[in-house]
């Protein structure tokens, strides 16, 4: 076994395989950008290199830097995680000419699957069930679209070496297809420097159904099972559950000898994963047809550590060293159900425009760490809870624009879905983030959907849901007012001390006291009163509600809290005027607004548009003197990895573009003048 590996990430997943390895006595080598100088997971590991600057193109891309990295610190193998250099076969060939192990598959496998196209033809050698598509290395535009036609719509082009969702675009009709093209190829060719794509049907009612397969040096094989990943947005994955619900075990069996067949066709040797997408047909029953295999450990890899029971990075470390698979196929089962919950900085109700920020509060539900817990007497004795987080960050940490905007996986385990379920929703409504916006909200509200909640899964989910999942307000203005002015007074109070006139209470020898006060919800201006009585009650009346307020300080920083018929345990943080609000219905923010810091405040200039958030100017697809509609596309961005498109919000005429393609831009940069009307 290894006495020291290097850790080729960052975030969350070095963070991972540093646990692993310190159980194990090995000692980890971090490497790290400008940007992470004191990120987590470098404090995780036993050393830490600097390898350059804040774009990966300038540190975690530059492969020779970290191999030099490696030979300095005298580590004997490399892990990449995923992402970055995980999939790159000449980073992997490097690795072996350099004399280091590559926590991973050999090159060969790597090539073989990197490419979709080239590995279609390879699973329909192995006897693979493949969706029907074009998978041809001609990339002529007119060929490219007579191939669509010849499928049949709607289609799915996909970049031939993407992944993670890039790349990727839906063409509901032949009209449509050209301009999704050139926009997948510009993607294709700014993440992965290859703008080849292949076209394949898309399967309706679809869902995303992998395979975890390992193989060791010695020729053996087992899948671990399978994942559901059906649940996803912009072709990203949002929730993650093992086993699939309402998968047979005939056809968990069918699948998992197909998926280990590819592994077989490859020589894979360590943690791969085979995607399936499988069709649900009307008389109920499914088929399944090979998607691609990631040649690496998944982001979702936790859901099949807690119902097996295994360490799969501590697998990935053994098979690396040369040991043979820990367990044969016979001896795996599946216990229980588990469900990943991925916490990201989006605003989903902005089609999940990423966020940047400080994580000025960032609280997690009691949980376990970077360990496979859940099932019985091994992990008991390990520890193990039924609530798991793998984060790579910290509070006070920030969330820059560098990287996936991907914050925690959020990892519970349960006897059976219905209870696996119940603890999601838990663990999330106790989840605190403030300083930037998240998806916490957004996934309470997938996990309640009927939908999710009945099983009734494909990767149309969330349009089918939207109903239900976004602009949702749980809290409400009644309950926000309260926990806010409650917030107010004991705040005050805490001021208080033994002399009577230091009390902040508003007690009166007779009559009563009236205060104002001013806040904004969901951009509407409102005024609330509080009345204190003589006796002591307090009477709030926001709009047409009024009624007593109690409220009480209680263990933890929260409140109880009760108005308008409600009572809840609410917990608050206030970053300038804007108050955050939680509690088991959800979370909210009201403002609270200080009238004399806001006099002689000018008005918002109209006719501007801005960057949401730093990143790069793709194209303008307009120019000074042009009339534009509202919603016109006019601009494309590229930020965290994902093309963004800036639409007018009203009809009227471009004045200037302030800026170039290829233009680096800092959030709310102006980037063109718009005169409105």
């Amino acid at each position: 076994m290894f006495t020291k590996i290097l850790i080729a990430n960052r975030g969350e997943i070095a963070c991972r395989v540093a646990a692993t390895a310190r159980r194990m006595a090995i000692r980890t080598v971090a490497v790290y950008s400008d940007a992470d100088a004191n990120a987590k997971h470098v404090a995780a590991c036993d050393e830490s290199v600097h390898i350059g600057g804040n774009a990966p193109k300038d540190s975690y891309l530059r492969w020779e830097r970290i191999i030099e990295a490696a030979q300095a610190t005298g580590a004997q193998a490399i892990h990449p995680g995923y992402g970055f250099l995980s999939e790159n076969e000449d980073f992997a060939r490097a690795c072996a000419e350099a004399g280091l192990v590559f926590i991973g598959p050999p090159p060969s496998a790597i090539k073989d699957m990197g490419l979709k196209a080239e590995s279609k033809q390879l699973m329909e050698r192995a006897g693979v069930p493949l969706v029907p598509g074009y998978h041809g290395a001609n990339q002529d535009t007119a060929l490219l679209q007579a191939e669509a036609d010849r499928i049949g719509y709607p289609v799915l082009i996909k970049a031939s070496a993407g992944g993670g969702g890039k790349g990727m675009r839906a063409v509901d009709k032949a009209e449509d297809f050209l301009a999704a093209l050139a926009s997948c190829q510009r993607e294709a060719k700014n993440s992965f420097g290859d703008e080849a794509v292949l076209i394949e049907k898309y399967v309706q009612r679809p869902r995303h159904i992998e395979i975890q397969v390992f193989g060791d040096t010695q020729g053996n094989y087992v899948y671990l099972f399978e994942r559901d990943c059906s649940v996803q947005r912009r072709h990203q994955k949002v929730l993650e559950e093992a086993p699939a619900p309402g998968l047979s075990p005939e056809m968990r069996a069918q699948m998992g000898l197909a998926a280990v067949a590819a592994a077989r066709a490859v020589k894979y040797v360590g943690a791969g994963t085979v995607e399936f997408i499988v069709e649900q047909r009307e008389d109920g029953s499914m088929n399944f047809f090979f998607m691609e295999m990631n040649t690496r450990l998944q982001v979702e890899h936790p859901v099949t550590e807690a119902i097996t029971g295994q360490d799969l990075v501590e697998w990935q470390l053994r098979v690396a060293a040369g040991e043979p698979l820990p367990l044969a196929q016979d001896q795996l089962r599946i216990h229980g159900h588990a469900i990943e919950a991925r916490i990201c900085a989006e605003n989903p109700d902005n089609n999940f425009l990423p966020a940047t920020g400080t994580l000025q509060v960032y609280r997690l539900p009691e949980s376990v760490e970077f360990l496979p817990p859940f099932v019985g007497g091994e992990n008991a004795a390990r520890g193990g809870q039924d609530v798991r987080v793998d984060s790579g960050v910290r509070e006070g940490d920030v969330i820059s624009p560098f990287y996936d905007s991907m914050v925690a996986k959020l990892i519970v385990h349960g006897d059976t879905r219905e209870q696996a379920l119940a603890r999601m929703d838990a663990a999330l409504a106790a989840t605190r983030i403030v300083g930037l916006a998240t998806n916490v909200q957004f996934l309470r509200h997938v996990v309640g959907s009927r939908s999710f909640s009945q099983a009734d899964l494909d990767t149309a989910l969330i349009p089918r849901e939207a109903d239900v999942l976004f602009k949702q307000e749980k809290v409400g203005l009644p309950l926000a007012v309260a926990a806010a002015v409650a917030q107010t007074l004991l705040a005050e109070r805490a001021g208080e001390g033994a002399d009577p006139f230091s009390r902040r209470d508003s007690w009166r020898s007779h009559g009563v006291a009236t205060r104002r006060f001013d806040f904004e919800f969901k951009g509407e201006g409102l005024i609330a009163q509080l009345v204190s009585g003589h006796d002591g009650v307090l009477v709030l009346t926001v709009g047409e509600v009024s009624g007593p307020l109690q409220f009480a300080a209680v263990e933890g920083g929260r409140i109880d809290l009760r108005f308008a018929g409600q009572r809840q345990t609410v917990q608050t943080w206030q970053r300038g005027e804007t108050v955050h609000v939680f509690c088991d219905l959800g979370a909210t923010q009201i403002v609270e607004i200080d009238a004399l810091a806001h006099a002689g405040e000018a008005a918002v200039e109209g006719g501007r548009l801005t960057a949401p958030m730093p990143g790069k100017v793709v194209s303008f697809s307009v120019k000074a003197g042009d009339k534009v509609k509202a919603g016109q596309p006019l601009a494309v961005m590229d930020a965290m990895k994902m093309e963004h498109t800036i639409a007018a919000p009203a009809d009227g005429t471009v004045v200037e573009l302030l800026y170039a393609p290829g233009d680096q831009v800092a959030e709310g940069a102006e980037l063109l003048k718009l005169a409105v009307g």
